[in-house]
């Protein structure tokens, strides 16, 4: 099958409207989106389907869907791990880096549509979601990767879970700076994160069996941007035949030989972060041949047994690819979010802000 390359300038918007339908007709009246018909929903997929939804210019639809996540706040900052049509499903835990992709989130709507009202609607809930997550920091600068359902702290940290915090507090930084109020403790909250996942590998994978084995581990540093320059591109360099599948795309974990659609695209992001768009162009292209005739895609392809599995096609697996064809070509204000790190600038005063 012919592939896709995508290239600055020349977004396929005919190619992708089927996907931005199935976004459309999943989602539910109220805002939330499951991974697919009938299925849970949870607070990080359900964001990067309402990113997919910005992209697509689909502005009502993404509001829609952060103003669920506001309905559903609990009182102190967090979510459940998972929904099921609006109603807490199986809640046992709550996970630190689900909670705060929220910024991410409403960052990136905002870089799209530049609606500071959008902005100054959910800093509260930016907020409250921060708020949650920094008491889980520990000493160390490593955070907790979830709360159990009586709220205790479970006891260790995740690479990829941290990683995507970190972002988020970068986000969550500029959406402090741009409404003028002070949150300083974000940025030292984010200045501690980075150095523990730099320097204190001791503090992540404590309780349990290293996360190593997974895609995840390997290019989620460069996309949440603790990662950057020439090491991004040696990180890549070491693991890439351990994971990629020539013609396919990118496994999820080493020892199975499946590989994922989701994981491909951020493997996307992070060759175009680390300044390898060739690679990044033709790692997409290959992607092709997981979307189905309603414009969803599967989760991914097992290539020993040669079956799609699971048998699934969820909506954040539309989401990722919304965001890489995004990053490829440039289409909106947001395509360097994940490519590029800028630094949160020191917020102003709420006076110096209203002068």
């Amino acid at each position: 099958m012919s592939g896709l390359y995508l290239s600055r300038g020349l977004y396929p918007r005919e190619f992708l409207q089927p996907t931005v339908d199935f976004l459309l007709r999943t989602q539910r009246p109220w805002g939330e989106i499951p991974w697919f018909e009938g299925g849970h929903s949870d607070p990080w997929d359900h964001t990067e389907a309402a990113m997919g939804l910005s992209i697509a210019g689909e502005f009502a639809a993404a509001v829609r869907a952060y103003r669920w996540l506001a309905d559903t706040q609990l009182d102190d900052g967090s979510w459940w791990r998972s929904y099921r049509e609006g109603e807490p499903d199986n809640p046992d835990r709550r996970e630190s880096n689900y909670v705060a992709y929220v910024a991410t989130g409403v960052w990136h709507h905002y870089l799209i549509t530049g609606d500071l009202v959008f902005l100054q609607e959910f800093f509260p809930v930016i907020d409250a979601a921060m708020g949650f997550v920094l008491k889980l920091q520990g000493e160390a600068g490593e955070i907790d990767w979830a709360v159990d359902a009586s709220g205790a702290p479970m006891g260790d940290a995740l690479i990829t879970g941290c990683s995507s915090i970190y972002k988020s507090l970068e986000c969550a930084g500029h959406i402090a700076a741009t409404l003028g109020v002070q949150r300083n403790e974000w940025i030292e909250a984010r200045a501690a994160l980075g150095v523990a996942l730099r320097s204190r590998p001791d503090r992540f994978d404590r309780t349990w069996a290293s996360k190593s084995r997974y895609a995840m581990d390997w290019f989620y540093p460069i996309i949440t941007g603790w990662v950057q320059g020439s090491a991004a591109i040696d990180r890549l360099d070491a693991r890439w035949n351990e994971f990629v599948e020539t013609g396919m795309g990118c496994r999820c974990e080493t020892q199975e030989p499946w590989v994922t659609v989701a994981e491909s695209c951020e493997l996307t992001l992070a060759l175009l972060a680390a300044g390898d768009r060739n690679r990044a162009a033709e790692l997409f292209s290959w992607l092709t041949q997981w979307r189905d005739g309603d414009g969803a895609w599967w989760t991914g392809y097992q290539f020993v047994e040669k079956v799609l599995w699971p048998d699934e096609k969820p909506t954040w697996t539309a989401g990722a690819i919304m965001l890489a064809a995004d990053a490829l070509t440039h289409h909106t204000p947001a395509a360097t979010l994940f490519l590029e790190v800028c630094e949160p600038p020191q917020p102003l005063s709420v006076s110096a802000a209203r002068d």
